[in-house]
């Protein structure tokens, strides 16, 4: 590493540390020729390689940007798209791998979104997917409610049905 201030070609390590998300590495460092300190950071580099075979820097804000345009209209707060891009960014590292296709992207933003918002879900599903007709839409939304009712019913696979508690009148 060169020194900013005397561009000597090396310099020495004094303290390492992670940052508070655990995405990067906080380095002091020391001149041996001026002496002085200068703190570098660094990271790992996650690449997206694009449909046109372009490579470009993994983009947490362009993932909250592309969500944001699916939830336009939705009970969906800014803390909520937030929380939403550090699970896409954290589940596209944990894979590894130091390029990603924009498909994988998309799954990694399909599975949180699903929990955020539905509705949200199935906009974003009918750009990615690239829906053509209703009959997508209407397989997208038979699979969200065979996967919903098997949640909320397990063994049967099949929605419980629970009556409404009777509300006497004054």
């Amino acid at each position: 590493m060169h020194c900013p201030f005397c561009r000597h070609p090396d310099s020495r390590v004094v303290d390492s540390r992670t940052t508070d998300d655990g995405t990067s590495i906080r380095r002091r460092r020391q001149c041996p020729d001026c002496s002085r300190r200068f703190t570098t950071v660094e990271t790992c580099s996650l690449m997206v390689v694009k449909r046109s075979g372009v490579t470009e820097p993994f983009s947490r804000t362009k993932v909250i940007s592309g969500v944001r345009k699916a939830c336009q209209g939705r009970p969906v707060t800014e803390d909520a798209l937030a929380k939403l891009g550090q699970q896409v960014e954290e589940a596209v590292r944990a894979t590894g791998s130091a390029e990603l296709t924009t498909h994988d992207v998309g799954l990694a933003i399909l599975g949180p979104l699903q929990e955020l918002d539905l509705v949200a879900y199935l906009r974003f599903a009918s750009v990615y997917r690239a829906f053509d007709s209703l009959e997508d839409f209407e397989a997208a939304i038979v699979e969200l409610r065979a996967q919903r009712s098997t949640a909320e019913d397990p063994g049967s696979g099949e929605t419980l049905e629970v009556p409404a508690p009777a509300i006497a009148a004054d």
